[in-house]
């Protein structure tokens, strides 16, 4: 039985992106290997969340991880700051992570460009955190989006670093959990690229009705396609890819044919697209509901992840301080 680890950043809802992305994914692992998700809130310091926002987005991240099927009982799930294991990881692998190769990393580059006031040694550091959060349960497979093949790389070349430096075999390389298959991507609302929190394109889990078709009918598109078979622009084809994951077959199919003979109406599209985001969407919404209104639930799925994660995590810690050369007198 492999060993699966994956977690997501606590800054706020999930969108459809980390459903289609993610979550349908941990649904079909955790009955089939030993599973640890957790909600990553040291990652999200980065960008400098107040205590209170800190707080309420890690209890709505773990309710929604739960109303998407989540089966704590099932799967290790857990926040990552219980885990103080992770940090000592994290500093013991930051010894053999060089400069040069973290600030050649895509995110690191794109996060300093968005955020040049605040170029902190966490946004350059991030593989290494990220490759802590996986290693230390000893993972075999990750299950990451096309964004994220970067760091899942750079885990590898750490877990390969530290065999090789201490002449052990000890950390397993973990692939990608969809490993040889295209990996899925999402996009957003506003013509190009993924579906996120940050680019505010997104359409959350918990979001409303009224809030679904709102930001559905502000989508880009473009002026309609100008003669029969013209291939759909970059944003239609988007709005497309979304409609795929949510709609009847038949309806896909539908307004494909409309846009190969120019008769599509991007209007109607977007009111059907709307319709059948929300009625995927609602059973999640009000199940997200509930379980934020149980506190003593929560508190007992947090209580129980964390000693199953430490568990896990304590075992690598004690080898590895051995194998580096910690030992007791």
């Amino acid at each position: 039985m492999d060993t699966v680890v994956s977690g997501i950043r606590s800054t706020g809802n999930l969108h459809l992106g980390n459903y289609f992305g993610a979550v349908t994914n941990f649904l079909k692992m955790q009955n089939e290997n030993n599973c640890f998700f957790f909600i990553a809130d040291y990652h999200s310091l980065t960008t400098h969340p107040k205590p209170d926002d800190l707080h309420a987005n890690i209890k709505q991240v773990l309710a929604e991880y739960l109303a998407c099927g989540i089966d704590p009982e099932t799967a290790t799930v857990f926040i990552q700051s219980d885990v103080p294991e992770v940090t000592e990881l994290y500093l013991l692998l930051n010894m053999n992570a060089y400069v040069g190769e973290l600030e050649r990393t895509t995110s690191f580059k794109e996060k300093i460009r968005k955020q040049p006031d605040n170029i902190n040694a966490g946004l350059l550091t991030y593989p290494v955190l990220m490759a802590a959060d996986i290693i230390i349960h000893r993972a075999h497979k990750v299950p990451v989006g096309k964004d994220q093949e970067q760091h899942l790389e750079m885990t590898r070349r750490f877990a390969r670093r530290f065999n090789t430096l201490y002449g052990v075999d000890f950390f397993p390389e973990p692939d990608a959990y969809n490993f040889g298959k295209k990996l899925l991507k999402i996009p957003g609302l506003d013509g190009s690229g993924k579906m996120g929190k940050s680019e505010g394109n997104g359409i959350f889990l918990a979001d409303t009705a009224q809030v679904i078709r709102k930001k559905v009918m502000k989508a880009v598109t473009d002026t309609g396609p100008q003669k029969p078979g013209e291939k759909p622009s970059e944003p239609v084809e988007n709005l497309f890819t979304i409609m795929k994951v949510v709609s009847d077959p038949c309806t896909v199919k539908y307004f494909r044919d409309k846009h190969a003979t120019c008769e599509i109406r991007y209007g109607d599209m977007k009111k059907q697209l709307a319709e059948d985001i929300i009625k995927f969407t609602e059973p999640i919404r009000e199940r997200i509901a509930e379980i934020l209104a149980d506190k003593k639930y929560l508190a007992a799925v947090v209580s129980q992840g964390a000693e199953k994660a430490r568990q896990s995590a304590s075992r690598t810690i004690r080898e590895v301080r051995e194998i580096i050369g910690y030992r007791p007198f």
